[in-house]
């Protein structure tokens, strides 16, 4: 398993390759090798700056004699007009790095965004809003990142850091009792201390969760707000309680006051809008 620093570090690879590729020609032919510049991040709308640790990253790795000046960091809010950093140094180094700076920090900065408007709909009810795995291929870490930014949570990184039993698993394994069994004989066998979370679909699939046990946390799939309460009763806080699958903005804040403890969305990274940045020379 890779380090987050390595994963960032291969996804600055890539980027760097398949924007510059043999060369910037546009900037190599009219730009001087000596000539020396400034450029500052200029917010153009509204919300939640996120991925300025990671614009510093993107500068050091491409020229490390850039100078980087922040004013505004990671998790701020910010405004139309609002500076977040200046950097100095060779002008085609600032050219070369803009977009895919850009791209990034847009992209962590609307999720970050989107995140909070989820955040502050849930102030007062105690729970959570957690990520999913609807993230962009080699995207996965700084999405997540720009999620914890904005206030929320993360549900797992990936298959590997915790089980989640879901209807195809267990359909496929003959059942819920069949599914808990195998998973605890598999952790048993590979010496594995992971959580275990499973979904249900109705109420005698929970019922059927509740009288196995074994697990610690419980997903309702697609329930209404009514039955999520009944559910919140019947579990009885022996179990967290997850809620998933058709909640959108203007209904969440219902099922959070049901009792659940998380709430997942997948439109925080899936399909969210990037923020209106720009990154302009400057004196």
């Amino acid at each position: 398993m890779l380090s987050v620093d390595q994963l960032e570090d291969e996804l600055l690879e890539l980027a760097f390759a398949e924007d510059i590729g043999d060369g910037d020609h546009t900037t190599l032919c009219c730009i001087p090798e000596d000539a020396m510049g400034k450029s500052h991040l200029l917010v153009k709308e509204e919300g939640i700056l996120a991925g300025v640790a990671l614009a510093r990253k993107v500068f050091d790795k491409f020229d490390p004699s850039m100078q980087m000046e922040v004013f505004i960091e990671d998790g701020a809010h910010v405004k139309p007009g609002d500076i977040a950093f200046v950097v100095t140094g060779k002008t085609r180094s600032l050219l070369q790095t803009e977009r895919i700076m850009l791209n990034i920090m847009q992209r962590m900065s609307g999720i970050a965004t989107m995140t909070n408007k989820y955040v502050k709909l849930l102030e007062g009810t105690g729970c959570h809003v957690l990520d999913t795995r609807k993230t962009t291929p080699g995207l996965r870490m700084i999405e997540k990142q720009a999620v914890k930014i904005g206030g929320g949570m993360n549900h797992r990184i990936g298959l590997f850091d915790m089980i989640l039993l879901k209807d195809n698993h267990i359909d496929f394994a003959g059942g819920i009792e069949n599914a808990i069994d195998r998973c605890h004989e598999y952790l048993q066998k590979k010496g594995l201390d992971i959580k275990i979370e499973i979904e249900v679909r109705d109420f005698d699939e929970l019922n059927r969760v509740l009288t196995k046990g074994g697990v610690h946390r419980v997903m309702l799939d697609n329930f209404s707000v009514a039955d999520t309460k009944k559910a919140v009763d019947l579990i009885n806080h022996r179990l967290e309680v997850e809620s998933s699958g058709g909640i959108t903005y203007d209904t969440i804040r219902g099922y959070a006051e049901q009792g659940v403890d998380f709430i997942s969305v997948g439109a925080l990274t899936h399909s969210v809008k990037g923020l209106d940045m720009s990154f302009k020379a400057c004196d």
